[in-house]
């Protein structure tokens, strides 16, 4: 048939590795446009997204002290300590129990992200404040970039101090290779390891 390339086996096989590949690295590419789209379409955070998971509460005072700075913006908090106990802290600083959700369903880093995109993409959020301890933030703020950011939903870091040293490379490499996964199939990996 004119105008039908014959294609041998090997030059197949290249083909229908390389397509997959390509493809994967365009979606990745596209990461830092999606966010600079977010970035320019929502200069300002539009909520506060804090990653729980200290026993002692420090983010949660944290954050309750600065949500007093942005009383329009609502208050999303994932996993951590007890939900009285949240309540009360936020409470006791005088803010609106109507500006807090609050979600229980992460059982890691990668699934603090995971499991809020659908609500953020819901309620149009582009840019969310992003608070964690120092210590963890270079693992959240790759994983943000990597989930949040293929969804189009850029974030501002605010680190709250520490006295912990910051987590090792691998645990970054991990929760990176997760979310890369989490992006092409939907699924975390979180069942196949012990939750950190």
């Amino acid at each position: 048939m004119r105008g039908w390339v014959k294609l041998s086996k090997r030059q197949l096989t290249k083909y229908l590795i390389l397509a997959p590949v390509i493809f994967i690295l365009t979606t990745l590419v596209l990461i830092p446009v999606r966010l600079a789209i977010a970035s320019y379409q929502a200069p300002q955070p539009q909520a506060i997204f804090m990653l729980g998971g200290t026993t002692l509460g420090e983010r949660e005072e944290f954050t309750a002290e600065f949500a007093h700075w942005y009383p329009s913006l609502e208050i999303w908090i994932s996993s951590g300590i007890p939900s009285h106990k949240i309540r009360k802290i936020f409470k006791d600083a005088g803010i609106l129990d109507s500006r807090l959700h609050l979600d229980y369903r992460a059982v890691d880093t990668v699934t603090n992200f995971t499991t809020l995109i659908p609500d953020f993409r819901q309620r149009k959020i582009q840019h969310l404040y992003l608070i964690t301890s120092d210590f963890h933030m270079p693992r959240a703020k790759a994983i943000a970039t990597l989930v949040l950011g293929s969804q189009g939903i850029t974030f501002t870091p605010l680190s709250v101090a520490s006295d912990q040293s910051k987590e090792s490379t691998m645990h970054i490499t991990r929760d990176v290779a997760r979310s890369i996964l989490w992006i092409f199939t939907g699924y975390t990996g979180a069942s196949l390891r012990p939750a950190i």
